[in-house]
């Protein structure tokens, strides 16, 4: 039994350099058979089971060797004080994503001013005011964590959190021009060959980040916090919209195009709604207890 058990750790464990072979021949060998043609092959299928242990092989070595990396290089980042910080402390880490929100957003803007001006298309036009929006809404929350830490001036949190969620309501422009240039002069978004798949991996992993955020910073009661989770949700509902555009440029050539249309109306209707009633409650609730905390003062 015991020297069965060791053939089949030699077998799932090879030496690294024969694992790293084994992956490279497949790999070639792989792309050789779709470029000849050679799918129903007698040498396609050795290749095919080749491949297949070089794959369990990779998947083994990673299994052993990526946790024990990853904890090595984890506890050699948390020497660093910054890093520390950034993993540790959820406050410095939002001020973090704050700052690298405002500046990838300001790209975004003058890159789609300059492609409005060289394409005289009003497409980018309407890009760049989305993220000038956005931006606009990151500057205000820049500039007031900066001056005042989170957590120490309920009153201005509430008033910075209220002020930021009358701006994201102005989204709603951008996306019924948006939705509109889609409907009638067939906008959208075309990612050729594998890029559609990196496109829909990421974009579902920003909403998927933004909704874990949002429950995640609830628990520390703050309505700067909380406003910056919501513009990042509502960032990735927009990202959804342009998915779906790519998505019927890839694979719907067989949709009618009324069909697409009601799809794209109505996901661009659902979004509009989930931005205006997240803003809307952030509105009601900061006003509300900007009151009470008014109130209490008088009282007092």
């Amino acid at each position: 039994m015991r020297d069965w058990k060791e053939i089949g750790k030699k077998l799932l464990f090879p030496p690294i350099w024969l694992s790293i072979m084994l992956v490279i021949f497949s790999t070639g060998a792989l792309i050789c058979v779709f470029v000849k043609g050679m799918e129903e092959s007698i040498i396609a299928y050795i290749i095919y089971v080749v491949s297949f242990y070089a794959l369990v092989v990779l998947g083994a070595l990673c299994w052993k060797v990526i946790p024990r990396r990853y904890r090595a290089v984890k506890s050699k980042m948390n020497e660093n004080k910054y890093v520390n910080m950034y993993l540790s402390d959820a406050v410095f880490k939002n001020n973090i994503g704050l700052f690298r929100s405002l500046g990838i957003n300001i790209i975004f803007v003058l890159v789609n001013i300059v492609s409005a001006c060289v394409y005289r298309t009003f497409w980018f036009g309407i890009f760049a005011m989305y993220y000038a929006i956005i931006a606009m809404i990151h500057f205000l929350l820049v500039i007031y964590v900066r001056k005042n830490p989170i957590g120490k001036n309920r009153r201005g949190e509430l008033r910075r959190a209220r002020l930021c969620a009358g701006i994201l309501m102005t989204v709603n422009l951008v996306l019924t021009g948006s939705i509109l240039m889609m409907v009638f002069l067939d906008r959208g978004f075309n990612y050729k060959g594998i890029l559609i798949y990196v496109v829909a991996t990421y974009t579902f992993y920003i909403t998927y980040a933004a909704v874990h955020d949002m429950i995640r910073y609830r628990k520390y009661q703050s309505p700067v916090m909380s406003i910056t989770k919501i513009t990042k949700l509502a960032t990735a509902l927009f990202s959804m919209l342009f998915l779906e555009t790519a998505m019927f440029a890839q694979f719907g050539a067989e949709t009618s195009a009324e069909v697409k249309k009601l799809m794209i109306m109505l996901t661009g209707a659902g979004i509009s709604v989930a931005i205006v009633t997240m803003a809307i409650y952030m509105i009601v609730q900061t006003t509300r207890e900007i009151k009470q905390y008014i109130h209490n003062k008088e009282r007092d």
